[in-house]
């Protein structure tokens, strides 16, 4: 067999021969994964949901998507109507590692019931902690507060909370979304009802 030619024609189709052949397996691998990594983003959703009311059984009566404008920019929340309460999704853009997620519940009051970090990108060791430095008990403990009355700043802005160690930039995004969690909570979360599907969890 003759040995190809080494010339542009050759190796562009070399190239996109190769391209092609990544492209498809790449495909292939997505969709054999997909069905299993939704699976897991489901599970955690209803134990994310679970915790943050802190309810061992809850159905879900009522999702939807909300777009607000915080600051020029259009984020999108996910408020979750329960049977124990309202739970939002919050994304703060301007973490220290950039977006960080939050969930966080609500009772009828818009007390806070509990909190759980969807996802950040944060210093290890540093910005990483606010999973736990907000929890009830710890340092900046936000649980059982109310952002309607409550000043959920770091103290160093002259706020309630103290900030992470170190991590004010992770601390101020954090405590960001936490109250645009309430605001959309306020708006578009206390009296929602709706013909919904319930799901339970």
């Amino acid at each position: 067999m003759e040995k190809l030619k080494s010339n542009l024609p050759n190796m562009v189709g070399v190239l996109t021969l190769v391209a092609v052949l990544c492209g498809g397996i790449l495909a292939y691998v997505n969709n054999v994964t997909k069905p299993a990594i939704d699976a897991q983003a489901e599970l955690a959703l209803a134990n994310g949901l679970k915790t943050v009311l802190a309810a061992d059984h809850l159905t879900v009566n009522y999702k939807d998507e909300v777009v607000r404008n915080v600051d020029g920019k259009d984020l999108t929340y996910v408020v979750y109507k329960t049977d124990k309460g309202v739970a939002v999704q919050s994304t703060d853009p301007n973490g220290f590692g950039g977006n960080l997620t939050v969930l966080v519940g609500f009772n009828e009051a818009g007390d806070i019931l509990g909190y759980t970090v969807l996802a950040h990108a944060e210093t290890p060791g540093l910005g990483a902690k606010a999973p736990d430095w907000f929890q009830k008990g710890q340092p900046g403990c936000i649980v059982g507060l109310n952002p309607g009355s409550a000043n959920l700043t770091v103290s160093k802005d002259g706020g309630d909370i103290d900030a992470i160690t170190a991590s004010t930039i992770t601390s101020r995004s954090f405590l960001r979304a936490v109250q645009q969690a309430y605001n959309t909570y306020k708006e578009n979360g206390a009296d929602a009802n709706t013909g919904a599907t319930k799901q339970q969890n």
